[in-house]
């Protein structure tokens, strides 16, 4: 028996999502003089994405919160920029590095993600520590292993740029560069990150065709792990089903007996959060290595090696993993099938440059 995942949810919304989308901001507040409504297209297949209504796209808008994503006048030593740990070509991750160094020198102590179809999480880091992309976008800037510089100094910096006042002042309808309008503008410019044109993505819209082993592997992934009732799935699309492949929800994978790191329970103070870390979603996952909070596995071989049999119980381990006994299992072919199907996730438009 196998689980039927509703994948008329991929295919569902398409024009009707960017529909929705735009027409959400023409019921907002009124744009700010002299700018120009983005056009945001949200792939074929996503939902209509919640935008802010105090921080409508604006062409304007966009644009510097793009120029200031590579602007490495943010850091302190002005040799760093966000796009330094988070770059396009890598579906906008440190593709390569466990750990991301800082403008200094120094490591992190979690892996940096990548950035795409942020318009639909409510929580930001690995620990979900900041609830908007604004607050997120400012966080790095003033942390000492990363960015290690002031928002008073970040503002200065831009403040004697020979173009920053005015791009600001065309973004904003007025002069004037704050804290805020920095969060604002990259804010603005992440919102427009969607990935939604896969092999997977092409299949649902009946343009491509999984090839048997893929199959076979998509088969694994939406099949529950139920051993009574003769279901031997590799239970992902528990936690990242649907169109956006994670629910973005706080748990413990079991890596560690003895976890070092309180994940979100460092925000929540609330020991059963202890060692939990937001889902990630499974998009780009080969422009994204290595995985897991803090980049320890190496690659989807290792990554599916560990959900079959190398899951670790701890205190607050996920309840659907504890009780897989270690984990699901899967046959030599199964896995194969599994990092095949996982393959067909990755969006190539988040795989190469797209800055000049």
């Amino acid at each position: 028996m196998k689980l039927t995942w509703p994948l008329s949810v991929c295919g569902a919304f398409g024009a009707a999502g960017m529909i929705a989308a735009l027409a959400q901001n023409s019921t907002t507040p009124t744009l700010p003089n002299g700018t120009t409504p983005y056009n945001l297209t949200v792939p074929a297949g996503l939902p209509a994405p919640p935008l802010p209504s105090d921080n409508r796209l604006t062409v304007q808008g966009v644009a510097l919160g793009q120029r200031l994503f590579n602007e490495k006048l943010l850091s302190g030593n002005k040799m760093q920029a966000c796009s330094s740990c988070h770059r396009p070509g890598s579906a906008f991750s440190d593709q390569g590095n466990a750990l991301s160094k800082g403008s200094t020198g120094a490591k992190g102590t979690r892996n940096a993600p990548g950035l795409f179809n942020l318009a639909y999480q409510h929580d930001y880091f690995w620990d979900g520590r900041e609830a908007t992309l604004r607050a997120q976008a400012l966080d790095p800037i003033q942390n000492p292993v990363e960015m290690n510089q002031t928002l008073a100094n970040a503002v200065a910096n831009l403040q004697k740029d020979a173009t920053y006042p005015a791009q600001f002042a065309k973004a904003f309808g007025s002069k004037g560069i704050t804290p805020g309008r920095i969060g604002l503008a990259l804010e603005q410019y992440e919102l427009t990150l969607f990935a939604g044109s896969s092999k997977f993505d092409l299949v649902q819209r009946k343009l491509a065709k999984f090839t048997p082993q893929e199959q076979q592997g998509f088969d694994v992934f939406r099949t529950p792990f139920n051993p009574r009732n003769g279901q031997f799935g590799g239970d992902c699309a528990r936690c990242h089903g649907g169109p956006l492949f994670s629910d973005f929800k706080f748990r413990n994978n079991g890596l560690d007996a003895n976890p070092t790191d309180a994940g979100r329970e460092g925000v929540t103070k609330n020991p059963r959060d202890f060692a939990t870390f937001k889902t990630p979603s499974l998009r780009n996952l080969t422009a994204t290595g290595p995985y897991m909070h803090d980049g320890r596995i190496s690659t989807l071989d290792e990554v599916v090696g560990h959900y079959s049999s190398g899951i670790v119980q701890s205190q607050t381990l996920d309840p659907g993993l504890a009780r897989e006994n270690g984990g699901v299992h899967l046959n030599a072919s199964d896995h194969d099938a599994l990092v095949a199907f996982l393959k067909t996730l990755v969006d190539s438009s988040f795989t190469k440059p797209i800055y000049p």
